[in-house]
């Protein structure tokens, strides 16, 4: 996983480039990830779990 969203705890789907490496992480289309975001929230812990990924 790259560095700069290893050390993130939120998801900013407002940064294309942050929106385009988390949807690609998780192996979701971006708008899926705005979905999840829109839904859970924007904690990587909590729309990892929604989406059924884990965070290592």
């Amino acid at each position: 996983m790259p560095t700069e969203l290893h050390d993130r705890t939120h998801i900013d789907v407002f940064d294309r480039s942050a929106r385009e490496a988390w949807a690609y992480r998780f192996g979701v289309t971006e708008e899926r990830l705005r979905k999840a975001v829109r839904i859970v929230g924007s904690r990587v812990t909590t729309v990892a779990a929604y989406l059924g990924q884990s965070i290592r």
